[in-house]
């Protein structure tokens, strides 16, 4: 595995100055020779400081994305090394760019893109193994077939070339180094090429017969806990990858609740924007998912008629509705910074429902879709984005991002930006006239209010 990590930001670079200083020369005697005093220099931010000054949210989050596109190989801990600086410099170097050890916001945010493909690609979650309560990272895309009994579960893939196990079983007085060594003897012929043995936990990876294997065990009192990680050879660039981040999401005794996406609230509040005079709002497709009812604050119920997985979309309809004004979706074009317009959750408003906007930086991470920062207030997810003209530039949305690191750790939230041409190709494909000619974004924003069960 390759070995690396990182920070982001931006490295300030500051070049040196000298000040000369000059005495005065006094008349009938000999000038004095000039003397320069050296400035010193502003100190230059070393990337490993850089690192130590993000939150540690971020450092998880980055970690974890290294780890993901295969330039990471520690624990994903968000503590600051130098094996984590040199990941950001290999994967700068891999995508063209200068090896500073600190990533830019266009940098970071391909990365997250990149790490968030791959997440979904194989079907990355959180779940709890059902016998023993462990909380386990699964690639359920590679590894679909689950079967549990009272020693653990099993997770395979149709046709075995990928195997997750979790065991349990009582042990007298264990120790982390008897079960280290238990665990290279059985099965027999295993050869361990890595050993880690701390007072808490044990790894060891290598080849059982024709397969790789990375172990990972613990114990609490006389209950032991191993997960087992098997996989063909032929699979090492695609799973060596997951084994990182399934190492660092192995909780073994989780004494905190289940970790995760957090829950679907009963009640979730987004924002809608009007596009046409006869009743069709844009949405969010997450907020709008799994509702008993969709109701449009001061218009009443609403229909969710279509939607656009592929950019977290939703088309809504209410019916009947007068004096709407529908917003003009002509705009676009490549954007630096826009202006979000969106109604908060009323918690955020003390139960209000007024309509603001909040401003924001896009960095491109698809054709389609820019990472917006910072992410806008829990509500605004479905906003218009308008930018320095004042014309549509695409939909505000904010994403749950679960970092794969330690089961514990806090979901982070980041936001894109849906452009305005992938807007208006979802609304044509699903026969919808946007004639707005309006240019008022408050006056054609409306809040999305979601019941669940």
């Amino acid at each position: 595995m390759r070995s690396m990590l990182a920070a982001t930001l931006m490295l300030a670079a500051a070049t040196g100055a000298h000040a000369q200083m000059t005495a005065p020369q006094v008349p009938g005697t000999k000038p004095k020779p000039v003397q320069t005093v050296p400035v010193r220099p502003p100190a230059v931010q070393t990337a490993s400081e850089t690192a130590d000054a993000m939150a540690q949210a971020e450092r998880l989050s980055l970690q974890s994305d290294l780890a993901w596109v295969g330039q990471y190989n520690g624990a994903i801990t968000g503590d600051v090394s130098e094996r984590m600086v040199n990941a950001i410099k290999e994967y700068q170097k891999a995508k063209g760019g200068k090896p500073t050890g600190v990533l830019n916001p266009q940098e970071r945010a391909a990365l997250a893109d990149t790490a968030r493909r791959k997440q979904d690609g194989v079907g990355w979650k959180i779940v709890m193994e059902p016998t023993s309560g462990a909380r386990l990272g699964i690639p359920s895309k590679l590894v679909p077939q689950q079967a549990s009994d009272a020693n653990g579960s099993k997770w395979t893939s149709p046709t075995g070339t990928v195997q997750v196990l979790l065991s349990r079983r009582k042990e007298a007085s264990p120790t982390t180094a008897k079960l280290a060594d238990a665990e290279k003897k059985e099965p027999a012929g295993r050869k361990v090429d890595y050993t880690v043995v701390k007072p808490d936990f044990f790894v060891l990876s290598g080849l059982q017969g024709l397969k790789k294997f990375y172990v990972r065990g613990t114990f609490r009192g006389d209950e032991v806990r191993i997960m087992t990680i098997l996989y063909d050879q032929a699979m090492e660039n695609t799973v060596e990858p997951i084994v990182i981040a399934m190492s660092s999401a192995f909780n073994a005794f989780p004494s905190t609740p289940m970790a995760g996406p957090p829950p679907r609230k009963n009640v979730e509040y987004g924002t809608g924007i009007v596009v046409s005079d006869d009743g069709a709002i844009l949405a969010d497709r997450l907020v709008t998912d799994s509702c008993l009812a969709i109701t449009i604050a001061g218009f009443g119920s609403a229909d969710r008629l279509a939607e656009d997985k592929e950019h977290d979309l939703a088309l809504l309809h209410i019916y009947g509705a007068r004096g709407l004004k529908p917003l003009s979706l002509i705009g676009g074009g490549v954007k630096t910074s826009v202006d979000v317009v969106g109604i908060a959750d009323p918690q955020s408003q003390g139960g209000a429902a007024g309509i603001s906007s909040v401003k924001g930086a896009l960095a491109p991470v698809t054709s389609s879709d820019s990472a917006l920062s910072p992410p806008p207030a829990v509500g605004f997810s479905g906003g218009p984005a308008i930018d320095g003209d004042g014309k549509f530039a695409g939909v505000a949305l904010l994403k749950p991002a679960m970092v794969a690191g330690p089961a514990s750790a806090v979901p982070a939230s980041q936001a894109v930006m849906v452009s305005a041409e992938a807007v208006r190709d979802f609304l044509k494909a699903n026969g919808v006239s946007a004639n707005g000619t309006s240019m008022d974004a408050k006056a054609a924003v409306v809040r999305v209010i979601c019941v669940r069960k």
